[in-house]
């Protein structure tokens, strides 16, 4: 049986998109309960991760959500917001992604919620920290790319900036937010305090473009300017076969002199660019281009049958479509089926962390909008009555309305 290390832990999100529920994902996937609280017409995310056969839960939004259950408010409301108070009073920790004088407003900021339930861990995503000019402002994954220098990246290989088609920046900022939060229920544990913690997707990601791309700039005076110049080289890439594609990483003297024994090229380890680990780095470009120009010979199969031979660290350079037959990922178990309420079959994937040897299981999926409402409001201590009078009030969605819609 799955561990659940967070069993018994009560979250409710706030968030949306994809950088917040990136965050909740893996708190869910640990065990813990995550009530995701939703506008009436509910997540942007629904409908900009794509289309669905009901045009209501696209596919990374159903990926992002599993495992959650789902509230539809409206917190303009204050019946909604007095349904929400209720909620929270059951909540261990409230991640949320919306501006701070949003939060404010609608009292659900880190010292409004802190000072009624002082255990409680408060958690906010912002775009930019305090104390610069950019507070406040809005941004999304693209933005960050493009301000935190990761599109930057791409100038040196293509002469001009690109952004990494994922969203790196959410998904990077959401995992790391997990840990804090995390840290900060390690840290209620033994002091019995609650935290506010924040985390600005700026500084954060900024900090990790340059943990490696500081480099020679690191030290003072600099000696060079910033860049890994072997992941900055247009030859940092997927290598060409005679029928694809090959992705492969030569690091160590070893695996140098085994891929050398692999394309039967021995001679080139005694050119003096190439000969260690410090000359191929500055000498990047044309060892890089030596590595890539040496593999048409062959196709992808032969050579991942050679390097194997020759302990070189390589893989099949995967298209989206090829990667769903990846041979490692399906023995693995990654994907699954489950059956959608309103959506039919769906293909899924479970934590990709073993906790004890095993894996936990996907949740049931991403449900519609309100899907809970009414047992979320029913176990917050709401009576029938007054849940029913909020939802026909229109402050809220339920499971029959939602259905409809």
């Amino acid at each position: 049986m799955t561990a659940q290390m967070l069993a018994g832990l009560r979250v409710l999100d706030l968030t949306t998109i994809v950088v917040g529920p990136a965050a909740t994902l893996r708190l869910a996937d640990y065990g813990a309960e995550v009530i995701k609280i939703e506008a009436i017409e509910g997540d942007l995310y629904r409908v900009l991760g794509g289309p669905s056969p009901t045009g209501a839960h696209s596919g990374g939004y159903l990926h992002f959500n599993r495992g959650k259950r789902t509230v539809g408010l409206d917190l303009k409301r204050p019946e909604a917001r007095e349904a929400l108070s209720k909620i929270i009073e059951g909540c261990d920790v409230v991640v949320a992604n919306m501006r701070l004088k949003a939060l404010e407003r609608l009292g659900l900021d880190a010292a409004t919620l802190l000072a009624r339930h002082p255990t409680l861990i408060h958690c906010t995503i912002t775009g930019f920290g305090p104390g610069g000019p950019y507070r406040g402002a809005p941004g999304y994954d693209s933005v960050f790319q493009g301000v935190s220098g990761i599109a930057a990246t791409f100038t040196a290989r293509d002469g001009a900036p690109a952004y990494v088609p994922l969203v790196l920046c959410d998904h990077l900022v959401g995992e790391i937010t997990a840990g804090a939060i995390m840290a900060a229920l390690l840290s209620r544990h033994r002091t019995g305090k609650g935290s506010t913690i924040e985390v600005p997707m700026h500084e954060t990601v900024a900090a990790f473009v340059l943990n490696q791309h500081l480099g020679p700039s690191t030290f003072e005076p600099p000696l060079g300017p910033p860049g890994d110049r072997r992941t900055l080289s247009p030859q940092s890439r997927p290598a060409q076969t005679a029928d694809g594609w090959i992705s492969l990483t030569l690091n160590t003297d070893a695996q140098m002199k085994g891929f050398l024994t692999a394309i039967g090229r021995q001679d080139i380890g005694e050119d003096p660019r190439f000969r260690t680990v410090a000359d191929r780095f500055r000498n990047a470009d044309q060892w890089l281009a030596v590595r890539n120009n040496h593999l048409m010979a062959h196709t992808t199969a032969e050579w991942l049958e050679l390097f194997a031979e020759n302990d070189v660290p390589a893989m099949p350079c995967h298209t989206l479509e090829s990667l769903l037959e990846d041979p490692h990922l399906t023995a693995a178990g990654l994907f699954g089926n489950q059956e959608h309420p309103t959506e039919g079959p769906i293909r899924s994937m479970r934590s990709t962390v073993a906790v004890d040897g095993a894996f936990a299981e996907p949740g049931r999926p991403a449900p519609p909008v309100g899907w809970d409402t009414r047992d979320v409001l029913l176990e917050a201590g709401l009576s029938p009555a007054q849940v029913e009078a909020l939802l026909a009030s229109g402050a809220g969605v339920g499971r029959a309305a939602a259905a409809n819609t």
